[in-house]
């Protein structure tokens, strides 16, 4: 395994690059705006990524229009199943399985939203038959895509992946995700999404404190998620990809928390970890 972190593409990308260099994380999740999918931007990535080292391991999906992170506004914003927003975010997510391929990134990452518990919701239907349309899209393209953990039951996410029924479709796990929005145990949902994890985010967080805002996020190693186990767990089913920390604040605090994070994952990563199969 190795460390990566969440980066917003900008003119600040190459020292991004170099900083996370200098500190041991040799990966990245990217998010570009749809305006950044051109082939200056594809030029200018491969000579940074030529520079520094850096490997750019999965596109985070572009998409424009709302995105709240709650429980009343989020299952009407966010992902391929908020109303209305449907045939757009399905067109931007073809986009960005277009320029992953282009650029040699080998997925893409983003949340399907709020997937209805109840497969016999309309919304679910046509949920499964957008994320089919985009499996196809994937599929040419040669590109993984894989939706993140948080607005869902693992369960839900499971019978999606199982109801789309295309091997591009994985999950990128996030352990913080399932406990903030109150969905999961991140353990026990390792024990349903396993097979499917093509991604992992390193953050941590908090069951929510009320029924209207998520739990809040915290700095690795603060928050509810036993890292340890975690990672212990990932290795049991076979994953052996990044460990890409996310921590959702900006300016200063931001780096000294994700290179905190960082130098506990390379510890739980370099132990020598005894497990019995099961």
């Amino acid at each position: 395994m190795k460390t990566g972190v969440v980066l917003a593409y900008g003119g600040h990308t190459e020292g991004n690059f170099r900083w996370c260099m200098e500190n041991g994380i040799e990966t990245c999740q990217l998010h570009l705006a749809l305006t950044d999918y051109t082939e200056a931007t594809q030029r200018r990535l491969r000579m940074i990524c030529g520079e520094t080292g850096m490997e750019i391991t999965a596109l985070i999906g572009a998409a424009t229009g709302p995105a709240v992170y709650d429980f009343y506004s989020g299952p009407l914003t966010i992902g391929i199943i908020a109303p209305g927003w449907q045939g757009q975010r399905t067109k931007e997510l073809a986009e960005s399985a277009a320029f992953a391929a282009a650029l040699g990134v080998p997925r893409v990452c983003g949340h399907m939203g709020f997937i209805p518990e109840n497969p016999n919701d309309p919304a679910y239907a046509s949920g499964i038959a957008a994320a089919r349309w985009l499996a196809r899209a994937y599929e040419k393209a040669g590109v993984g895509l894989d939706f993140e953990t948080g607005q869902e039951t693992p369960t839900t996410l499971l019978r999606a992946i199982e109801d789309i029924g295309s091997s591009c479709i994985g999950v990128n796990f996030d352990p913080a995700n399932l406990l903030m929005y109150g969905k999961a145990n991140p353990l026990d949902a390792l024990d349903i999404l396993g097979p499917y994890v093509r991604g992992f985010h390193a953050k941590d967080g908090d069951y929510p404190k009320d029924a209207r805002r998520l739990g809040p996020e915290k700095p690795l190693g603060e928050g509810r998620v036993d890292f340890p186990a975690i990672v212990q767990k990932l290795r049991r089913i076979g994953y052996d990809g990044p460990l890409t920390i996310e921590r959702e604040i900006d300016g200063e605090r931001q780096k000294e928390d994700i290179k905190k994070a960082n130098a506990v994952l390379k510890d739980l990563i370099g132990r020598n970890v005894s497990y019995t199969i099961v």
